[in-house]
């Protein structure tokens, strides 16, 4: 039997047994896409998985009852990795990463290496009044904001995020305004990341853009740099949401039939290593969340010289359609 006849054969059998959709690494060899690294250019940093919300959309089950946190020795170790490894990006995310007590030293030390720094940030917590020093630093490094800004329909986003959740992002938003954030020419960029509220696909991101700029301004006078839109990944409480709501099946049906083999070039796993809190590494925040290890192996972040090389393996499961349905999740 041929390559492709073994590779039908097994396709079928796995189709058979799952209901229609085939593993994420097979509908990759059937396209002929191979997914494996470029030159890795971005550090990701998850500090924790402490947050002040309960978002029914995420993937790590992040909330206020959590205790994992990333240390200042494991800190001090990505900046050191960082260094080493010469990355051009640092994007450092959460839970709520501002809710980390050493935050401020891993900003100004990832700041002195690359030549982009991001926080990921849910706006309600830079809003509680307890954030300026971080908000001054923030301002003063020029790190790029990337903010959760799920819904222009405040029940909506209430009912994502919780009561009262819209109302404080707005009124953060117009802070980071004032400060300069999202305006034209000041070199502090302000970028927005809008989430569907149930088990479908986000809306095409040209016209989302257009219409979060058009409402935000006319409505609380806010302007940002760029939105944008992604869909939500079966893992963590929203995977538990969808099995309640009997959604879950039919979801990772919907991301399946939606695959495109374009979609794989972009891919952020391919240019990107995740560093978990307790300092762990893996190939994104998905494949952190879902416990699959960089490449397959169990390696801490001080056992790497440099960045992943080249041409080697990324690990893969059947979330990673939702990174390949439509024009994809760079």
């Amino acid at each position: 039997m041929t390559k492709s006849g073994t590779l039908d054969k097994e396709i079928e059998g796995h189709t058979k047994e799952s209901g229609g959709v085939v593993p994420f690494n097979l509908t990759l060899a059937r396209h002929d896409v191979k997914l494996d690294r470029k030159t890795t250019r971005t550090l990701q940093v998850n500090v924790g998985f402490l947050c002040n919300q309960t978002c029914r959309h995420c993937h790590l089950n992040a909330g206020p009852g959590h205790k994992e946190n990333m240390g200042l020795e494991t800190i001090q170790e990505v900046i050191s990795y960082a260094r080493a490894g010469g990355f051009e990006i640092v994007d450092i995310t959460g839970g709520a990463p501002e809710l980390n007590p050493h935050i401020e030293t891993l900003i100004e030390g990832v700041c002195n290496v690359a030549s982009r720094v991001m926080l990921r940030s849910n706006l309600s917590v830079l809003n509680d009044g307890r954030r300026e020093h971080l908000i001054k630093l923030l301002k003063e490094k020029r790190v790029v904001i990337v903010a959760s800004f799920p819904s222009l329909n405040e029940i909506q986003t209430d009912s994502q995020r919780g009561d009262g959740i819209f109302q404080m992002s707005v009124d953060a938003l117009n802070k980071l305004n004032d400060l300069g954030y999202g305006h034209k020419g000041t070199g502090l960029e302000l970028n927005l990341v809008s989430n569907p509220t149930g088990a479908f696909l986000p809306p095409d991101q040209v016209q989302t853009e257009k219409r979060f700029r058009q409402v935000l301004k006319r409505k609380w006078g806010i302007v940002f740099n760029n939105l944008y839109n992604f869909a939500n990944v079966p893992l963590g409480r929203f995977r538990q949401w969808l099995v309640r709501t009997s959604n879950l099946e039919p979801y990772i049906e919907r991301l399946y039939s939606n695959f495109s083999a374009c979609a794989v070039d972009g891919l952020m796993c391919r240019t990107l290593v995740s560093v978990s809190w307790d300092g762990y590494l893996f190939d994104c925040d998905f494949n952190l969340a879902r416990g699959l290890f960089m490449g397959g192996h169990k390696i801490h972040v001080s056992e790497m010289p440099g960045p992943p090389e080249p041409g080697s393996h990324i690990a893969t499961a059947d979330h990673c359609y939702t990174c390949t349905a439509g024009s994809g999740f760079t």
